[in-house]
């Protein structure tokens, strides 16, 4: 039981009980109010009125006018059940009027005050007005508030009973209220805890309503997505590594056992040493180029932005693989289509350019044509790099954007298999996306951008 009460859902709970029953207590005041004191405002202008109407006739008339206008009142049957008047004369005797001569504490005069009288021979609470004329006589002018007192109690009765049930509702409500809150945030418990466990498939129930829960489990489950996607990522690179490094490492190791075996010439040393030099060096551009990765996807670069005429990266980079291009017989092209411009790293930007038109240079073969173009459209800018060679399977153009993948025909080249996955990554950190697209002959490899307007 005391958990139940330290639970956030039962504070909440309570919480929304006391604003509903708070907001009852505020509507009960303001109809009180707003009934009882009307009431009394139109009685005690209603009395005032009166008593300066007979004031006005004993200027006039005397006491003698008072006299007939109180017995006029008397007789006109208006407010006959409810009206109070007393005309005392100067010697304290009564005169006229429908209620006993007044006794006990004297009252004060002038002022409205609820007294106790005797009316028509029994009791009544009754709110009087005394004034007192030049004269000496008394001039009582009042009214009955036995039924105000049972209009005011039927108001109280019926606010007490409707803050009865408020309390019963917000109660009820409120305990309604926290079984769904904790139905709703069980359902997130659950799954966390199959996740915990090593499901991460598992994901919230989303309900077919709109409501602050069902969005905060859309956007819980959007997250989980991407956790997996990027768990899965980090498992088949992990085994991807694992598999890459274990053929140079155990290659390296055969060339130096190899090397320790034998009569330890020095030619056969140094030349043992050397190839495990390079090797080591190929093993070092990988993890170089999986740190450029991982650098690319955490986003930490963005800081840096600025903005990047595209013209300047497809010439930089054309003009660097010029000399290689022409050592291959491969006709290396440019084209520049208005004023390319976007937001972004620099230097990225030219790895990315740098890894496609290294990749068209290696696969594309002798005698055939590589065209590095960079194109401004109306919201995006594009840099694209085509080829007339053989171009990749359908089958495959997904595969090769893994990391670590190689083809068929790239097997046989230098490489590692993370190229592309380093233009992918590059992309997705400029808000922009990485596409391979049969050119047929050949490959076209396209990055779009978000244009930049200067």
């Amino acid at each position: 039981m005391i958990r139940l009460f330290n639970t956030v859902a039962f504070r909440l709970a309570m919480g929304y009980g006391i604003l509903v029953l708070c907001a009852v207590a505020v509507i009960s005041a303001i109809l009180y109010l707003g009934t009882v004191g009307v009431m009394d405002r139109e009685i005690n202008a209603k009395i005032f009125g009166v008593s300066d109407r007979l004031t006005k006739r004993f200027e006039e008339h005397g006491l003698e006018g008072v006299q007939q206008g109180i017995d006029q009142l008397l007789t006109d049957g208006i407010d006959s059940d409810t009206e109070v008047y007393l005309l005392v004369g100067p010697d304290g005797t009564k005169i006229i009027g429908n209620i006993d001569l007044l006794t006990g504490r004297p009252i004060q005069l002038d002022e409205l005050v609820d007294k106790r009288v005797v009316r028509f021979g029994r009791i009544s609470n009754s709110r009087l007005l005394p004034h007192h004329f030049s004269n000496g006589s008394i001039l009582v002018v009042g009214r009955d508030m036995q039924d105000v007192h049972e209009i005011n109690q039927l108001i109280l009765r019926s606010l007490g009973m409707g803050g009865v049930l408020a309390v019963v509702i917000a109660v009820g409500g409120a305990i309604l209220f926290r079984n769904q809150l904790e139905h709703r945030v069980a359902a997130i418990r659950h799954t966390v805890l199959e996740i915990e466990a090593g499901d991460l498939s598992r994901r919230i129930p989303v309900l077919d309503s709109n409501d602050e829960f069902t969005r905060l489990n859309h956007d819980i489950n959007h997250m989980l997505d991407q956790i997996q996607h990027l768990m899965e990522g980090v498992r088949n690179v992990s085994n991807a590594i694992a598999h890459d490094l274990r053929t140079p490492l155990g290659r390296i190791r055969s060339l130096l056992d190899e090397a320790l075996r034998q009569d330890r010439n020095p030619e056969k040393l140094s030349t043992a040493a050397t190839n495990a030099i390079r090797q080591i060096d190929d093993l070092t551009v990988v993890f170089d180029k999986l740190l450029q990765i991982a650098e690319a996807e955490s986003g930490t670069r963005r800081q840096s932005f600025e903005p990047v005429a595209l013209k300047e990266i497809v010439t930089d980079v054309v003009e660097f693989y010029d000399a290689a291009a022409e050592a291959k017989g491969i006709r290396l092209t440019i084209g520049i289509e208005g004023e390319p411009t976007t937001l972004g790293d620099k230097d990225l930007l030219a790895s990315a350019t740098a890894n496609l038109v290294d990749n068209a240079l290696k696969y594309a073969g002798n005698d055939s044509t590589v065209r590095v173009r960079a194109i401004q459209d109306r919201n995006t800018v594009s840099i694209v790099v085509q080829d007339n060679g053989p171009g990749i399977p359908a089958g495959e153009i997904e595969k090769v954007m893994m990391r670590f993948y190689r083809g068929d025909q790239s097997r046989t080249l230098p490489g590692n298999g993370l190229g592309l996955p380093i233009v992918s990554s590059i992309s997705q950190l400029h808000a922009g996306t990485f596409a391979l697209e049969d050119a047929t002959p050949g490959l076209r490899a396209r990055i779009v951008l978000p244009r930049v307007r200067t």
